[in-house]
């Protein structure tokens, strides 16, 4: 089993900025990419920022240069630090890691979700 949560979300005036954590742990042999989604209020979910297990990254669109994304292998542990934040921005943020447990078990473990409200 494979737990995974975040936290860090909040509210936060525009042009503010929130750190956002996700700590995996349990048994865990490997731990691959890993992504920060969001969904939006009516929206469909969406990969906002994504980290390979090499330290490669990725970004939307939308939030490029203001939106970082880090891992610490050591800790098991992504960080999403979100500045400059637009009230667009609001949504419920999840992370996925790519798991591979103690018992050969390859699939994608989710966190419950952190909110994040940005208002203007």
């Amino acid at each position: 089993q494979v737990q995974v949560v975040e936290s860090g979300g909040g509210l936060v005036q525009a042009g503010g900025s929130l750190r956002l954590s996700c700590a995996a742990s349990g048994n865990i042999l490997s731990l691959n990419d890993m992504g920060w989604y969001r969904q939006g209020p009516g929206k469909q979910r969406e990969l906002v920022a994504s980290i390979t297990s090499g330290g490669s990254t990725n970004y939307v669109d939308s939030v490029k240069g203001r939106f970082t994304i880090s891992r610490d292998n050591a800790k098991n542990t992504v960080n999403l630090q979100m500045n400059s934040l637009k009230p667009e921005d609001t949504a419920v943020y999840y992370c996925k890691w790519v798991v591979i447990t103690t018992t050969l078990r390859h699939y994608d473990a989710w966190g419950q979700g952190t909110q994040v409200t940005v208002s203007s």
